[in-house]
C-alpha cells in the first residue's frame, strides 16, 4: 500500500522536511507542487528530513496543471479548514492522494469549489486559524493508514539495552 501526500506551493522548508521524514517512516510518496517557497537544496529542508531522504520517494511538479497532466484521475482528499466534514469521517483506500495547501493561505479556493465534497478538516477550536502543516499531514496520513491496518508498518518496538547517562533534572522555568 502506498499513500500520497501532495503539498501545493509549500513555503517553509522545515515543514516540508518534516513531512518528508513522515513519508519515509510510512512509505508514503511525497508530491511537491510549485512554485516552492524554497530550494530543494535548502539546508533547513535537509536538516528537518534528517538522513531519511534516501528512504522516500518524491516528485516535483512546476504547478497544479503539471501535476494533473501526470495524474489525470486520482482518488483525492483535500485538507482545508473550510471543509464540510472531519478527516475521520472519510474513507481512505490504497493509493489515495492527500492534498495540503501552503502554510499562509491553504489550498486555492477555486480548487476547493470544484472538489468540495472531497474536502476534509481536522476538528479544532473555532478561535484557532489552523494547525501546523507538518502536524496536519501526519494526523491525516496516520488516520488513512490506521483505516487500512497500517500496512507494511511495524507496531512494535524494542528496548535497546543501552545504559543512559544519568543527569540531574534541570527546571528551566
Amino acid at each position: 500500500m502506498s499513500m500520497n501526500i501532495v503539498l501545493v506551493h509549500p513555503e517553509i522548508p522545515q515543514n516540508t522536511g518534516n513531512i518528508a521524514r513522515t513519508c519515509a517512516a510510512t512509505g508514503a510518496v511525497l508530491h511537491l507542487v510549485g512554485p516552492l517557497g524554497f530550494s530543494l537544496s535548502d539546508k533547513y529542508l535537509k536538516r528537518a528530513g534528517l538522513d531519511y531522504w534516501n528512504l522516500m520517494e518524491y516528485h516535483v511538479y512546476t504547478d497544479l496543471e503539471d501535476f494533473w497532466q501526470q495524474h489525470p484521475s486520482v482518488r483525492a482528499h483535500y485538507a482545508t479548514t473550510k471543509a464540510p466534514r472531519g478527516y475521520h469521517e472519510a474513507s481512505y483506500a490504497d493509493g489515495d492522494y492527500l492534498f495540503f495547501g501552503c502554510e499562509t493561505r491553504g489550498l486555492p479556493e477555486n480548487l476547493l469549489q470544484k472538489v468540495y465534497p472531497q474536502c476534509i478538516r481536522i476538528p479544532m477550536r473555532t478561535e484557532a486559524r489552523s494547525l501546523n502543516l507538518a502536524n496536519s499531514a501526519a494526523i491525516i496520513l496516520y488516520e488513512a493508514l490506521r483505516q487500512n491496518g497500517f500496512p507494511g508498518l511495524s507496531a512494535q518496538g524494542a528496548l535497546t539495552g543501552r545504559e543512559e547517562e544519568t543527569a540531574p533534572w534541570l527546571d528551566y522555568i
